[in-house]
């Protein structure tokens, strides 16, 4: 090839520096030309190469005459930093430094992005000098520079004979085209999904349905879910109308008999060795308690104050109830009990009077602090403490108040006699009034009469034509047709449960300040809480399983389960938060949903108006005489003892649907995609796995778990 020149490269016009050759000389190791710099300039020669002249054998453009005079500074600054060699980044940094000082002040990145030249065939970084694999600092970044833009730029200007000044025009135009285009393309999409949320909220307005789940982002409610729930719902509805004539599945009506019938109830029973309470002379004193909450909660304060009674050998004054401001119920226990069949029952564990001795009963309790709060006791508390810490208090007080008394008494570890004494009270003494019984039993009954409410029936009796006689002497043989059964739904979604569960329901921010109102009012502690921010956020209460379900999911449930679209059902509880809304939706799946106020005339229920525990007492009978019950929240004490009734009264043929909300809240997250055959395939495993039979867990209620030695007994089939 011969001896070939090295061509030096030419420094650009820029808008910032200047003429290059007016920077004068630079110190030995700086760089005049930035490598970026270097890079847009190599580009350019070559582009100029093609019109002015060609490449050399190096691959570098050969420059003009024009263009070697006017860069004598470029060149010589250029042949220093080649002698000088690479540079640590802090001496290049340094250098930078120094040549920006004598260059001027730096520019604009705006002025430097319109300025920039394109080449048409972009060079490959191993090509540049090793200078150019850092990019200088302040300057504009590589990472904003795309193919896409270049070659958009080289088919807008159709060719490359454009000056600087015309290539800095065109790109400045097109740089503004770029992103008007862009804020165009965002404000589209912007109004795009604006029109369709206003539609979306605006179609939930008009279905009538505002339920939804809550999505994961923390305070948001996904307000379109409830149109998903309207699709779970219409595909709920069409398996129903499809399986209308079809046989429902067994499960639906039993429990696993096999294992469910070899526990049987022996509560009753008491030891050869039992010792009877002791004379009236040997009382360590007497025990009151003033049991609060709903008619659930007085139950069970009632049957542990009877457990510690025996437990201290102590008389038991009859409970008194408190009146609650949720509740706002005045009944005592003589309203709801039969008080002559609960202490005549009791007598031989412990002794009941109705009040306290003439010398006790002018004590000042609080004054002589004879008066033990919920906070005195833990929760749960063991034997040992009330023995401890009760029992002195007792002797020298001769009376001892407990105010609440709600779960105050622990299970595990408990004597045998006590804890059967425990389940001897709940499934036994406590016998509820013969008013109350009669109108429960109206409510069972009616559930399975044929009365039109029911819609059209058949006869009792099937007439069927003998086919062995002929003429005149064929005769109609008739058949007995099985009672109709019905399902009995507990359905605990009243206002003071979906308040104090501190979930969402989709009800935007008119429902969340109509329940942070009802909370200020009913459970201010709760309202401090909350407003302090110690309290989890709704989406953790729903994904741990904490919320109750909703009356949608209930009954997508029951769909999924197999429940005809006949069925009769029982819908038990207080008043629905969300009315007559939720109630229509629900009938749209099963017309033969009813409650107590429906089945009872208004003058059978006007004596119990304004007694919601005695209201309360009906749910309980209808539930617990049901065919088959579900219960929506396991939490609920209603559901907890009319589950432990029917295991204990039921002989293994009262089955209870015991949902896990856990996992039923990690299906209903897939209700925009879920196939009705996988949702309800999911349902069904879930229930079937509670329904097991197993005894009680360590420390858990025998009350809801009677399957234990202390309450029943164990036979062998």
């Amino acid at each position: 090839m011969g001896f070939r020149r090295e061509v030096q490269p030419i420094p650009l016009m820029d808008e910032a520096f200047g003429d290059p050759g007016s920077h004068g000389r630079a110190g030995d190791g700086e760089k005049q030309v930035s490598p970026v710099r270097e890079s847009r300039l190599s580009a350019l020669r070559r582009t100029d190469s093609v019109v002015q002249g060609g490449f050399s054998s190096s691959g570098r453009t050969t420059p003009t005459l024009l263009q070697r005079s006017n860069s004598m500074s470029a060149d010589k600054l250029w042949s220093n930093s080649q002698q000088s060699g690479l540079s640590s980044p802090t001496t290049r940094s340094r250098q930078n430094a120094a040549f920006r000082t004598q260059a001027g002040p730096p520019p604009s990145p705006r002025s430097d992005l319109l300025s920039r030249p394109h080449s048409p065939v972009p060079r490959s970084p191993r090509a540049l000098p090793p200078e150019t694999s850092l990019p200088e600092s302040g300057r504009g970044s590589p990472r904003f520079i795309s193919l896409s833009s270049q070659s958009a730029f080289q088919q807008f200007t159709g060719g490359n004979t454009f000056s600087m000044k015309g290539r800095g025009r065109i790109l400045k135009r097109g740089g503004t085209v770029f992103f008007v285009t862009l804020f165009l393309w965002f404000a589209l999409n912007w109004w795009y999904l604006s029109s369709f949320q206003q539609s979306a909220l605006q179609s939930l307005e008009n279905l009538e349905t505002p339920q939804a789940d809550s999505v994961r982002q923390v305070g948001v409610v996904n307000r379109s879910s409830a149109v998903l729930y309207e699709r779970m719902l219409a595909l709920a509805a069409h398996e129903l109308a499809e399986n209308e004539f079809k046989p429902e599945p067994d499960v639906l009506w039993e429990e696993p008999t096999q294992n469910a019938i070899t526990w049987l109830p022996c509560a009753n029973q008491r030891a050869e060795d039992h010792i009877p309470p002791p004379p009236l002379e040997h009382m360590t004193g007497y025990i009151m308690i003033n049991a609060n909450g709903g008619l659930n909660q007085q139950r069970v304060a009632i049957c542990n104050g009877v457990a510690v009674t025996r437990l201290l050998n102590a008389s038991l004054v009859l409970p008194r109830f408190l009146f609650n401001s949720v509740w706002r119920d005045s009944s005592q226990f003589g309203d709801i009990y039969d008080e002559a069949y609960f202490m005549n029952h009791l007598k031989e564990d412990v002794r009941i009077v109705k009040e306290l001795p003439l010398e006790l009963q002018s004590l000042d309790l609080e004054a002589i602090e004879a008066v033990v709060t919920e906070i005195d006791v833990p929760k749960e508390a063991k034997p040992s403490f009330y023995l401890k810490h009760i029992l002195p208090l007792l002797m020298e007080k001769q009376v001892v108040l407990f105010e609440g008394f709600g779960n105050r008494l622990a299970f595990d570890p408990v004597p045998f006699d006590i804890q059967r004494l425990r389940c001897r009270c709940n499934f036994h003494a406590l016998k509820f009034v013969p008013k109350l019984l009669e109108l429960g039993g109206l409510i069972v009954e009616r559930m399975r009469d044929k009365h039109p409410r029911w819609g059209p029936n058949d006869d009792d009796f099937d007439a069927e034509e003998n086919p062995h006689l002929s003429g005149t002497e064929r005769i109609p043989i008739r058949s007995a047709k099985p009672v109709p059964k019905y399902l009995a739904v507990h359905m605990r979604f009243e206002m003071d449960m979906v308040a104090y569960s501190l979930c969402e329901f989709g009800g935007g921010e008119t429902e969340k300040k109509e329940l942070q109102a009802y909370r200020a009012l009913h459970f201010p502690i709760l309202a401090k809480l909350e407003q302090d921010g110690r309290l989890g956020t709704a989406d953790v209460q729903r994904e741990l399983g904490h919320c109750p379900l909703m009356p949608e999911e209930s009954f997508l449930m029951l769909a999924a389960l197999g429940f005809r679209r006949g069925t009769r059902i029982l819908l038990a509880g207080a008043h629905m938060y969300g009315g007559e809304k939720k109630m229509t939706i629900l009938k749209n799946l099963y017309p033969n949903i009813v409650t107590k106020e429906e089945l009872l005339t208004p003058e059978e229920l006007e004596p119990l108006r304004n007694h919601s525990s005695q209201l309360a007492v009906l749910d309980y009978l209808g539930c617990a005489m049901a065919d088959a019950f579900a219960m929506t929240d396991s939490g609920s004490q209603l559901s907890s003892l009319v589950s432990g009734h029917r295991i204990y009264h039921g002989s293994g043929h009262r089955p209870t649907i015991r949902p896990n909300k856990k996992r039923l809240a990690a299906i209903f997250e897939h209700n925009a995609t879920i196939e009705w055959s996988h949702f309800e395939n999911r349902i069904r495993k879930m229930v079937a796995e509670t329904k097991r039979i197993a005894a009680r867990p360590i420390s858990r209620s025998v009350y809801r778990h009677p399957r234990c030695l202390e309450c029943m007994c164990k036979h062998e089939v």
